[in-house]
């Protein structure tokens, strides 16, 4: 099963583009159900979204462009260590949240109190609106294993930037050695 895994990838990175978007859409489609569920996200919360925002999209239009061949698999590679270092970016920032979090440093000044963001009956939603604050940076809003939805944003962001740059050198190297 990991043979035939690993051929799927190594013969076309567009269909690893596809995969690392659909996994971007994975990750941030699960944020969205966290927040349905009751989980609601700070500013730095929010600002973490941001890479899967702008990555699932990108690779998947990179991946069907690719598939129409109108795009080179050296585009593609490009796009795949683009997309990686976006979600360095996105560690970086959940790392710095996470650290908000534990106390280490202060957080963004943008940052709410910790105010409770529902309405206390529907008469009153308008009125909320106005008045709500959303909740702190340094509070998570639960922890599951010991990590913060930032923590684990840390070891997903890590986890696709390692994944989008090491296909786009494995597809490199296989590229190379084919030649």
């Amino acid at each position: 099963m990991t043979d035939k895994i690993r051929n799927f990838v190594r013969q076309d990175p567009a269909n690893s583009a596809i995969i690392l978007a659909i996994s971007s859409a994975l990750i941030v489609g699960a944020a969205w159900l966290f927040q349905i569920a009751g989980y609601l996200p700070c500013q730095l919360c929010l600002w973490q979204r941001i890479p899967y925002y702008i990555v699932a999209p990108l690779l998947a239009l990179v991946a069907i462009v690719s598939y129409a061949g109108w795009l080179q698999q050296n585009a593609v590679r490009k796009y795949l260590i683009a997309s990686g270092l976006i979600f360095v970016g996105g560690t970086i920032l959940a790392g710095y949240h996470s650290g908000v979090e534990w106390g280490y440093w202060a957080g963004p000044t943008s940052c709410g109190a910790g105010a409770d963001y529902s309405p206390k009956d529907a008469s009153d939603l308008l009125g909320s609106l106005s008045s709500v604050r959303p909740p702190s940076c340094n509070e998570a809003a639960g922890r599951f294993m010991g990590l913060s939805f930032a923590g684990w944003n840390i070891v997903a962001s890590a986890g696709l930037a390692f994944a989008c740059i090491s296909v786009a050198r494995a597809s490199l190297i296989e590229h190379e050695s084919t030649k």
